[in-house]
């Protein structure tokens, strides 16, 4: 069992896109947590972290509500991309990702107040970019897009493209993998409409061939853990 009323904790509009395409009402609530990685911690623990960090603070503001939360970490070589901090910062970021392979991390976090309960989904989605020039960076950037973006990319930005190839979840690294999510909240009793996966890959213009294997419980990191503890 799990209430009614749901709460996305981020004020992420593509996060904000995905999650209706589950067809329950959800209430969008920002939260504010210090999102610096800890020292010397790995990608994939860091975007659980956060996650997890963002689900409890949302908790705390809407303690009736289902709390939903991710976290987006692109993973070059063992090195966190996060959010850069200036123009300079996201050049940077996108000459280093610039024909090289990469791994995008996001976190989905979920808080049960009927059952006191947290679960955790992590999906991992390798993202292959392509040769993009000096002068198509110039071009993103000044569209202002990569400023809140992990890695400083946008991989379905229509006029920038970034990727040439990717192997795993495609909404993963738009922000929300929701068969993940779907999955997640089916252990507490959920059912998930069964065209989810056709409306992902409609909205999102991306043809998913893993969407099987993850509704079915492969693939990528699942944990629970009670409220108030850490999942591992």
């Amino acid at each position: 069992m799990i209430p009614e009323r749901w709460v996305l904790a981020s004020a992420s509009p593509r996060r904000r896109t995905l999650i209706q395409l589950l067809g329950h009402p959800v209430e969008l609530l920002a939260v504010s947590i210090d999102e610096a990685p800890a020292p010397h911690e790995q990608p994939t623990a860091c975007a659980a972290r956060l996650a997890l960090a963002k689900a409890a603070a949302g908790a705390r503001l809407a303690p009736d509500a289902l709390v939903l939360a991710a976290d987006t970490v692109v993973d070059l070589n063992g090195a966190i991309l996060g959010k850069p901090e200036g123009m300079q910062e996201a050049r940077a970021m996108l000459q280093a990702l610039r024909g090289c392979p990469h791994h995008v991390h996001t976190a989905v976090a979920l808080y049960n107040p009927w059952r006191d309960e947290l679960l955790l989904e992590v999906a991992t989605t390798q993202v292959w970019m392509r040769s993009y020039t000096d002068e198509e960076i110039e071009v993103y950037l000044a569209t202002g897009d990569p400023l809140d973006k992990a890695g400083a990319y946008a991989i379905q930005h229509p006029g920038f493209q970034p990727a040439r190839m990717v192997e795993g979840c495609y909404a993963a690294v738009v922000g929300l993998p929701l068969c993940h999510l779907a999955r997640a909240l089916r252990r507490w009793g959920w059912s998930p409409p069964e065209d989810l996966p056709t409306r992902c890959q409609s909205t999102l213009e991306h043809v998913c061939s893993v969407y099987p294997d993850i509704l079915a419980g492969g693939g990528n990191r699942r944990s629970k853990s009670p409220a108030g503890q850490e999942a591992p």
